[in-house]
């Protein structure tokens, strides 16, 4: 099978599972991992994975299927950064959907959705960690089930939507607690979107770490 996984940054921190991904798959596949829509020759299967492009028929026509992970419980959490906005709201589990590239950005026909809990205390690399996971499966699903899948159509469905995340809603209120804040500063990226505060003109990056007893 000729595979193709569009991620659109090589600084992502998927971009570790992916190698090792098409490390493990190399031998039964021909796939190639791409940085930008324009590079995409065409194949079998297309994964979107973590990709800021927007596809159309231009792209999407040169393969026999074409897909994207979504983290959250399509049709409820379109957009941008559905898992964290999630969390930021209370959730305590993310749902991670395989769907169809469509039209209309999120709203493809679903393969499949995998559900996963989230610790209370998990910091952003262990979130990660659980979200990679859980998307390196749902590839795995898609190549074994490639001919004999039957998609689900979200139209009938009750939809959401969540904005994009601005580096400002990672900003910390210096006048609430942490506790108020928890959420907020163990979901951010310390090193691509840290949480960050201001005291006395002054910007200040907050890095959170666990520490063993």
């Amino acid at each position: 099978m000729l595979i193709s996984i569009l991620n659109t940054s090589d600084k992502h921190p998927i971009n570790e599972h992916l190698s090792r991904w098409i490390y493990q798959n190399n031998s039964d596949h021909s796939i190639s991992l791409c940085r930008s829509k324009a590079e995409l020759v065409g194949g079998d299967l297309l994964f979107l994975v973590s990709c800021s492009e927007i596809l159309g028929m231009n792209e999407t026509s040169k393969f026999k299927k074409s897909l994207v992970i979504h983290a959250s419980d399509l049709p409820v959490g379109r957009g941008w950064s559905p898992y964290v906005w999630e969390i930021l709201n209370g959730s305590s589990s993310i749902t991670v959907s395989l769907i169809e590239v469509a039209e209309k950005v999120d709203t493809g026909d679903i393969w499949r959705k995998v559900s996963i809990g989230i610790p209370q205390e998990a910091l952003f690399d262990e979130i990660n960690q659980l979200l990679f996971d859980a998307e390196i499966e749902l590839m795995d699903y898609a190549v074994a089930n490639f001919e004999t899948v039957t998609p689900i159509a979200q139209a009938k469905m009750k939809s959401s939507y969540w904005p994009k995340r601005v580096p400002n809603d990672s900003e910390i209120d210096i006048k609430k607690s942490f506790e108020q804040q928890f959420d907020l500063i163990r979901v951010c990226d310390f090193d691509r979107y840290p949480a960050f505060f201001y005291i006395n003109g002054k910007k200040f990056k907050l890095k959170l770490e666990k520490m063993d007893e």
